[in-house]
């Protein structure tokens, strides 16, 4: 059986500035802390980041509001399916509400679910956004 959950977080900045920065290798990379990441903003397109440790394809763009990707890890093995994320981006006062609905994971795999994304995205995502003018 998978694992399907949802985390979400506050970041200092408007829904089209993430949006556009999760789909840009450069921003990509900048906004997670630095490990090198290649980007497409292209349904189909794939991308690779975190140095190669996460691998996917978009699957659906909404511009500004929502991506969809097919996502693994090099800690999947070979016979383990892809997982699935859902990033939605939702105007508040002080940012944007993101939220990771992430599906399908390989029974586990809950490092994802229990610090991994607040870890590897949403902490490096706010220093980035907020030291941004």
């Amino acid at each position: 059986m998978s694992l399907d959950f949802s985390i979400s977080d506050v970041i200092p900045a408007p829904p089209r500035a993430i949006y556009a920065a999760w789909l840009d290798s450069e921003s990509h990379a900048a906004m997670t802390g630095g490990q090198p990441a290649t980007c497409s903003a292209a349904v189909g397109g794939a991308f690779t980041v975190w140095n190669g440790y996460i691998t996917g394809k978009n699957l659906a763009l909404d511009p500004g509001k929502r991506i969809v990707q097919s996502w693994r890890t090099t800690k999947f093995t070979a016979a383990d399916p892809d997982s699935e994320i859902e990033v939605l981006f939702e105007p508040v006062a002080s940012g944007t509400l993101v939220t990771v609905n992430h599906r399908h994971v390989p029974d586990g795999h809950t490092s994802y679910r229990d610090g991994g994304w607040q870890r590897s995205y949403f902490e490096p995502m706010k220093a980035y956004f907020a030291a941004r003018p």
